[in-house]
């Protein structure tokens, strides 16, 4: 943090408690637009056991916009897709995903190590000069004076001191135990799911040979997850029985008859028993995410069972929803209405995403023998049914609800609310690779200069794509010609009247250029449009 700025009085603009990857992330981003914070978190260091496994490429993104996409491919696994198996481990289904190439240029499933991930956020945030990241303390309170202030207070670990802190704006991404979440009276509802569960992580130099996908074993008795995580780490998570303790599974011996069915072949000694650890999983979601200037991300405002792999993916979200919405509001850009939206926005596709993962994990747990048979007899059929693989599959998730900065959504074959893809403009170049972290107005159709103008005064970028190209075609899809695109890369509106769509956009200048690491020469000036070709990709001007 630039303390230059501060004196002892002033309230830091951001205090972030919590320094995993949603905290991380949300830190990260907002040193992007120059903003200072303040991160407190319990530990000194990155929390040495793996937890999340998996990635979509919609969140992929928002480790482009962090400065490290191309470090986390060197780190991450590709996952192949999904195979049903039974008890007996004979294959129900598979939903292969080999070969898929998804919208935004990133595989659809991403398989890592969330120590290695935590370590490439940690070390890119060290060059956000307006960030100051403090470990070893624990946050004891927060309070806010009406006035639009924040104290937070804390110790620290080491000396035993007490401190506070005052804030403007407080973030809490301190876990599924959030003292921030106490703070401001919030309350989890369950959403009626609760399972213990066993995790175990496995190192090997020897190849498993086991089909590169994930397989979920359909078993009411012992139901089971496995994986492949890396080039030689592998998880497990079965469902416990009742009486049973981690404690009872804390050597590879004791676990053959888990892993057995994967291993067969391979010496205990050639298996390095990395961590066991029990879970419950559990369907929950914060009964409010805001109280005035403190707000919830992550874990303290929703968890999920992790059938879908959504629960990082989940917590980055957040992370990326607001944090350009703060930056806007604390440089006077935005009116403070506009964080209204981030939990009307947020915590609508949080629950849809919770309840899918909800409603796969009965799906595949429970029914007794009854269960097993339905499976049985359903699983085998499934490709036939049309479209199913597609959407089992298929990686977008719920489009944003409608809100003050969503007009449109629910429509049919609106694309508001929703993504705008990733798509290629040239051989080599990306939506994002060209884009600078503000909005932008994608059209197919070219602006007038008093077009142009109005957005340079107020920030906003000009992507104009030629017909035949990829952008073009998603907004005819979407029966449109021109959209107007967040920062956070949802679509704002959507419609076929460029000059009304262009009085629309918001003032959100950029202070600090949030993507310095992105292309050199392709990035887009406010106001000037960069043209990018359909049959001739090649073709681009004032870039």
């Amino acid at each position: 943090m630039n303390r230059s700025r501060q004196t002892r009085d002033d309230p830091i603009p951001v205090v972030i408690v919590g320094a995993g990857p949603v905290g991380v992330a949300a830190a990260t981003l907002l040193g992007q637009y120059g903003v200072d914070c303040l991160v407190l978190d319990r530990w000194d260091g990155v929390y040495p056991q793996p937890r999340a496994v998996h990635l979509d490429d919609e969140t992929y993104r928002i480790l482009g916009r962090l400065g490290i996409g191309g470090q986390f491919a060197a780190v991450s696994r590709p996952t192949r897709g999904l195979q049903l198996v039974d008890r007996n481990h004979r294959v129900l289904a598979v939903f292969d995903r080999t070969g898929d190439h998804g919208r935004h240029g990133h595989p659809e499933a991403n398989m890592f190590d969330q120590p290695e991930l935590e370590q490439l956020m940690r070390t890119n945030l060290e060059g956000q000069t307006t960030v100051n990241l403090r470990g070893n303390v624990d946050v004891t309170d927060i309070a806010q004076d009406g006035q639009g202030r924040v104290r937070v207070d804390f110790t620290d670990r080491l000396t035993g001191e007490r401190e506070s802190v005052p804030a403007t704006f407080v973030l809490g991404c301190d876990g599924a135990n959030s003292v921030v979440r106490a703070a401001i009276g919030s309350t989890m509802a369950d959403l009626k799911f609760d399972q213990r569960w066993l995790v175990i992580d496995v190192a090997s130099r020897v190849e498993l040979d086991q089909w590169e996908g994930v397989h979920q074993v359909c078993d009411p008795a012992r139901a089971a997850t496995y994986m492949r995580i890396g080039d030689t780490r592998y998880r497990w998570e079965f469902r416990m029985l009742p009486g049973e303790t981690a404690a009872d599974f804390q050597s590879i011996e004791a676990l053959q008859p888990l892993i057995g069915p994967w291993v067969k072949g391979v010496p205990c000694d050639q298996l390095e028993l990395g961590r066991v650890a029990e879970y419950t999983f559990r369907a929950q979601l914060a009964d409010r995410w805001r109280d005035r200037n403190v707000f919830l991300l992550g874990d303290a405002a929703h968890l999920t069972p992790p059938f879908v792999g959504q629960g990082l993916c989940a917590g980055l979200r957040d992370s990326m929803n607001l944090s350009w919405k703060l930056a806007g509001v604390l440089s006077g850009d935005l009116p403070g209405s506009v964080l209204d939206t981030y939990e009307v926005e947020r915590k609508p596709h949080a629950r849809a995403l919770i309840q899918l993962a909800r409603l796969i994990g009965v799906a595949m747990t429970q029914g007794g023998r009854a269960g097993d048979l339905l499976r049985g007899a359903i699983a085998p059929r499934l490709h036939w049914v049309p479209g199913l693989r597609d959407r089992l599959l298929d990686s977008e998730t719920p489009p944003l609800s409608r809100s003050a900065l969503v007009d449109g959504a629910g429509r049919r074959r609106s694309l508001a609310g929703r993504m705008c893809p990733n798509a290629p403009l040239t051989e080599d170049l990306r939506y994002d690779d060209v884009t600078r972290g503000g909005f932008v107005v994608v059209s197919a159709v070219p602006l007038s200069p008093g077009q142009r103008d109005l957005l340079a005064g107020r920030g906003t970028e000009v992507l104009e794509v030629k017909p035949g190209s990829a952008l073009s075609t998603w907004l005819a899809d979407g029966k449109a010609v021109a959209a107007l695109v967040r920062p956070d890369f949802t679509v704002l509106r959507v419609g076929r009247d460029v000059a009304t769509l262009c009085e629309g956009a918001p003032t959100f200048l950029q202070r600090q250029d949030p993507l310095a690491h992105a292309v050199p020469g392709h990035l887009l000036s406010p106001g000037d449009p960069a043209t990018y070709g359909g049959n001739d990709d090649t073709s681009r001007s004032a870039c």
